[in-house]
């Protein structure tokens, strides 16, 4: 593991201002604490608080990188940290100190910035302590540091390491784990809809003439959805929960479509069956292949969650496949890599798989269906299976 490029940083500006306004290091270990503390999730709770901070735009980049940052790499941090300590630290110091090693060893944050503005954090009693292993930290070549496994060096669950190199091996495991510990880029339509490459490319593969009837089956955010209302398809939208539909419809509403949006549930859809010529069903899964983008959801799937979810997802792709016409196209898709997830469902009755590569995206061929994984063109994994109605 390498130190990543210096980010962009305030080095002269990380202090409370003249309205007394938290700084930007604060902002980011209370988001900490309540990540690590409380069970918040990341892209929930950061977003309220950069938004009260009173913060410029540089600083609430600089809050970020840090909050997403240190959540990735806990566990390497904790590793980095534990050379230094005799014994565990209370929670609140701890994660003091966590903000400061990743700073020091994986933001490339200048030593007398990240020592000096990130010690004045830590509770007046253990500031003396912050301070002596920061500097400690700060001295360290990551190239020498002995890791206790891989999963502390990766900075992941053990069982989720070995669960990759069992679907991966150990080659491609390494890569997509290493990929997913760096943020994600920013890719936008020509619309404007940021939206991940590997997300667009599937929304490509459902590749249905102008006019055709499309339905995306869990539809939230509407990514998928819009985009393939954009190519001219007529596309219902429908999620299981109502707070996400109400997501789907801002999108829409924001990219001015004709694009009705209904809350439903996909085990029993309101909808005819054979009614749409092409059923999109991107289905609820573990994440594994979006973890940049979820940066705490590695410290909270459990083994057991892949079981759970691979049972929702053949009923649910029971389900779609009796809304699909004759001749009618089936799209499946999940942002995992695990073959659990996908291509051990299956074949829906009356269906065939259509062995046809898709046309856009970098997609690995992956028995029955396609793969992309993070680092063979920068997105998030994805797994995509097209079926086609024979009968």
């Amino acid at each position: 593991m390498t130190r990543r490029p210096g980010i962009q940083q305030p080095l002269h500006t990380d202090r409370a201002g003249p309205s007394g306004e938290r700084t930007a290091r604060r902002v980011a270990l209370d988001a900490l604490r309540r990540i690590e503390s409380d069970g918040a999730y990341a892209n929930l709770v950061l977003g309220p608080m950069l938004a009260t901070s009173g913060l410029s735009d540089m600083d609430r980049r600089f809050v970020t990188e840090l909050v997403y940052g240190t959540t990735r790499m806990r566990r390497a941090c904790d590793a980095v940290i534990d050379r230094f300590v005799t014994s565990p630290p209370d929670e609140a110091t701890r994660s003091v100190l966590r903000l400061g090693a990743y700073q020091l060893v994986f933001a490339g944050v200048p030593p007398h910035a990240a020592v000096g503005e990130t010690v004045g954090l830590a509770p007046k009693r253990t500031r003396g302590f912050v301070n002596a292993v920061l500097r400690k930290v700060s001295r360290l070549s990551i190239a020498e540091m002995t890791w206790p496994s891989d999963g502390a060096r990766l900075s992941y669950p053990d069982w989720m390491v070995d669960l990759f190199r069992a679907e991966l091996g150990d080659d491609d495991a390494t890569s997509a784990l290493e990929r997913m510990n760096e943020p994600p880029p920013v890719t936008a339509r020509a619309d404007g809809y940021i939206q991940d490459e590997s997300s667009q490319w599937v929304a490509a593969a459902v590749d249905v003439q102008p006019g055709a009837l499309v339905l995306d089956m869990c539809a939230a955010p509407g990514g998928k959805a819009t985009a393939i209302a954009a190519a001219g398809a007529r596309v219902v939208a429908s999620d299981h929960r109502l707070g996400r539909a109400r997501m789907v419809q801002e999108n829409v509403t924001t990219l001015d479509l004709d694009l009705p949006v209904v809350a439903a549930d996909g085990m029993a859809p309101p909808f005819r069956h054979g009614a749409f010529d092409a059923v999109l069903l991107d289905a609820p899964c573990s994440g594994l292949g979006s973890l940049r983008r979820r940066a705490d959801a590695r410290w909270r799937i459990q083994p057991d969650d892949i079981t759970e979810l691979a049972a929702l997802q053949s009923q649910l792709l029971a389900s779609a496949s009796e809304l699909v016409a004759p001749g009618g196209r089936l799209v499946y898709s999940v942002c995992t890599i695990t073959a659990a997830e996908s291509v051990r469902h299956a074949t829906p009755s009356g269906f065939e798989v259509d062995p046809t590569p898709p046309t856009v995206g970098t997609w690995r061929a992956f028995e029955q269906g396609w793969r992309v994984l993070p680092h063979d063109a920068d997105t998030d994994a994805m797994v995509l299976i097209r079926y086609r109605r024979t009968s």
